[in-house]
């Protein structure tokens, strides 16, 4: 599928539908709760992504009844007469929803994508969030040292409503980054932890000494009852 904000559809979609299949308006509430935390959700674009999701075999439609599928020239809709439909992901779907949890390049902690990729997280890779969280971290400070740059230079022509909505958009940026150290560190502690556990367990265990049976100190002489 295109990049951008159908990406970040696309992988909201399969990400939902990996938890569970849902029915279209299940699926539209699990859609307005997880993208209406990060941007608008548009209810009409989920149609095209959903005609491009079936069209490339990566999700199917059940007719909610006996798990069968619906019939292929039947139109999509989301409402109506077949609210009953099920939309269900393919293994092909899996695939997909697999690829994408692994991307961790720079589209993946853009202000766009980064709550999408970070709602998953439990789906992806430790050494993945730790990339992105860096990642996201990283242009964060860069956005940083912009503003605070534009802010000194600005300060002394700004009223005093737009100097505070400057520092307001200053110290919201500041706590997500606070927030992100303390992911970052979670992450590597626990990376540290399962490295050493699992050191641990390549190393061969000591066989512990078996303690010596008494009388048994010279077993080639056997014990004669009155050689005391």
């Amino acid at each position: 599928m295109a990049s951008g904000r159908s990406g970040v559809l696309e992988l909201a979609v399969l990400g939902s539908l990996h938890e569970t299949p849902l029915h279209g308006y299940e699926l539209r509430k699990r859609l307005n709760s997880l993208l209406g935390m990060f941007r608008a959700f548009s209810y009409g674009s989920l149609y095209p992504c959903l005609r491009q999701l079936l069209a490339d075999g990566l999700i199917v439609e059940d007719d909610g009844a006996d798990g069968a599928p619906a019939p292929a020239e039947s139109p999509i809709t989301l409402t109506g007469r077949r609210s009953k439909i099920v939309y269900r992901l393919t293994a092909e779907g899996k695939e997909r929803l697999q690829d994408l949890l692994t991307q961790a390049g720079p589209s993946a902690w853009e202000d766009e994508s980064f709550g999408i990729h970070f709602a998953f997280f439990r789906h992806t890779e430790a050494e993945v969030r730790l990339r992105i969280l860096e990642g996201r971290r990283s242009r964060l400070e860069e956005r940083l040292d912009g503003v605070r740059t534009a802010l000194a230079r600005t300060r002394e022509r700004l009223d005093s409503y737009t100097l505070e909505l400057q520092r307001h958009g200053l110290e919201s940026v500041e706590r997500e980054v606070r927030w992100l150290n303390e992911l970052i560190a979670t992450e590597r502690r626990e990376s540290s932890a399962a490295e050493a556990r699992r050191s641990a367990e390549d190393v061969p265990q000591e066989e512990t000494p078996r303690a010596p049976v008494p009388g048994s100190d010279n077993p080639g002489r056997r014990s004669v009852p009155g050689d005391n």
